[in-house]
């Protein structure tokens, strides 16, 4: 099972991301779990700088920026 955490405060952008990641997953049929991280001091121990951030399986994959849907499901597909 892929371990999808979005990380941000809440911001349009996060949630953004949060709908586009539960997208591709329905979409490509993958067994996940996506989680919203919200609180600073969780968001901080992935040594990211800006927000949103993407964390799958453990490794962070992007910050302060949305991927393009097809990057997304790359990333997603690797992860497997």
């Amino acid at each position: 099972m892929l371990e999808i955490k979005v990380l941000g405060p809440g911001c349009q952008n996060c949630s953004n991301l949060e709908k586009l990641c539960r997208e591709v997953v329905a979409e490509q049929n993958l067994d996940a779990k996506i989680d919203k991280i919200t609180d600073y001091r969780e968001i901080m121990t992935f040594n990211i700088l800006s927000t949103p951030g993407l964390v799958i399986n453990g490794k962070v994959v992007s910050a302060g920026k949305i991927p393009t849907k097809s990057t997304l499901a790359h990333w997603l597909k690797e992860a497997q």
